[in-house]
């Protein structure tokens, strides 16, 4: 295992607290990203129990802008890809909400989700989406077929980068799957990572960073292999991929899975070169960012943050801006009010910018840079600029 990309820690990303929490110290945790020099794989080394990070988990995917019609097409597009019949069983790992799920209930399909936050599965059970409120592993496989016949389609989304025992979520997946039965998955790609400069991924939740040729290796250890790939746009740029069993299915690999296969071994995917690279780039940008913000601060000026994001987090602790900012601002009504994780920055709702006109707001969120400067032209318009700080730096302080 090789150090490639040493991000600074932080706390749990999305721990954001109210105000009789403020006397409670919240922990770091190391975000020391490395790279197998055998197989390729980007991991952290560092992981938290996953019982702390998701029993209670509040996030459901219902909420994200444009994930629900999303999952609509993704489900649309597996029935018509794969032919699948009508009460043919769906299982999806880390079903959330149960958004993918009803998308397929609505196909005609019989559906089980399994996923550990027990209140979110409850909820979703309540609405018809039956959902086993456990980490699936392979023990949950062969309960769920005392009940039920093997599956057509297993889905987990965005599900493999959160976990640390995925060899368990394999062999559970290949006990599950019919003999023609088909695993798909979406994952952040690696490669869309390092173009899009969107290292804030990495947090803790996220303990796997993948592209194919490790993937694929992985599969073939549990008599699995990857057939087909799609690029697609979620996450600051991903992949959905197609697996099945080694033997049992008839499909074969496609060209694009093919073509994206050169690619990596072209740009020397599984070698630590191209992850020193994007470090430096990161770097670049940090201390442009810093130098930039600590000029404001020095002549006097306010600056705050926009985005109360776990992506957020990431970035405020490794550009080293929780000491320079005083607030950040966000759009979820949830957040307003709370805390953030460890510096405890009180935030506030985006409205509140009018009343405390800050100099200068450093965008977090900054993949949705364009939505927010639109939404909040008024606030330049009126003296105040916003500094974006990746894929690189610019300012928003005028619109001519």
């Amino acid at each position: 295992m090789e150090l490639v990309l040493p991000i600074l820690p932080s706390p749990i990303g999305d721990a954001f607290i109210d105000k009789n929490q403020l006397n409670e110290v919240q922990s770091s945790y190391p975000l020391d990203t490395y790279l197998c020099n055998e197989c390729g794989h980007l991991q952290n080394l560092d992981i938290v129990d996953p019982e702390l990070l998701f029993r209670n988990y509040t996030y459901e995917t219902s909420v994200s802008l444009g994930l629900v019609q999303h999952f609509k097409g993704y489900a649309e597009s597996v029935e018509k890809k794969f032919n699948l019949q009508p009460n043919s069983l769906i299982v999806e790992i880390g079903s959330n909400d149960g958004s993918l799920l009803s998308s397929f209930r609505n196909l005609g399909m019989r559906v089980l989700g399994v996923d550990p936050a027990k209140d979110i599965a409850k909820k979703a059970t309540l609405k018809g989406i039956k959902t086993i409120p456990e980490f699936f592993s392979e023990k949950i496989a062969k309960e769920i077929l005392i009940e039920n016949s093997k599956a057509k389609v297993v889905c987990a989304n965005n599900v493999f980068a959160h976990a640390d025992n995925i060899g368990d979520i394999v062999s559970g997946i290949k006990l599950l799957l019919d003999t023609d039965g088909v695993f798909v998955f979406e994952v952040s790609y690696v490669l869309d990572m390092i173009d899009g400069m969107v290292f804030d991924t990495i947090y803790h939740e996220h303990v796997s960073h993948h592209a194919l040729i490790p993937l694929e290796k992985f599969f073939n250890k549990f008599g699995m292999s990857i057939f087909d790939v799609e690029k697609i746009s979620t996450k600051g740029g991903s992949i959905r991929g197609f697996a099945q069993l080694i033997g049992a299915g008839s499909n074969e690999k496609t060209k694009r899975y093919l073509n994206m296969i050169d690619i990596e071994n072209s740009r020397r995917v599984c070698h630590p070169e191209i992850y020193r690279d994007f470090y430096a780039k990161i770097e670049k940008s940090k201390n442009e960012v810093l130098k930039k913000t600590r000029e404001f601060i020095l002549s006097g000026k306010k600056v705050v943050a926009y985005g109360a994001s776990t992506t957020a987090t990431t970035l405020l602790y490794h550009f080293e801006l929780q000491n320079l900012v005083s607030v950040i601002y966000d759009d979820n009504p949830l957040k307003s009010g709370l805390y953030s994780p460890g510096a405890h920055l009180p935030v506030k709702s985006s409205d509140q910018i009018y009343k405390d006109l800050p100099d200068m707001i450093v965008i977090l969120a900054w993949q949705y840079a364009e939505v927010i400067v639109d939404k909040h032209r008024k606030y330049v318009e009126q003296g105040g600029q916003f500094l974006v700080p990746l894929p690189s730096l610019r300012t928003v302080k005028s619109f001519c």
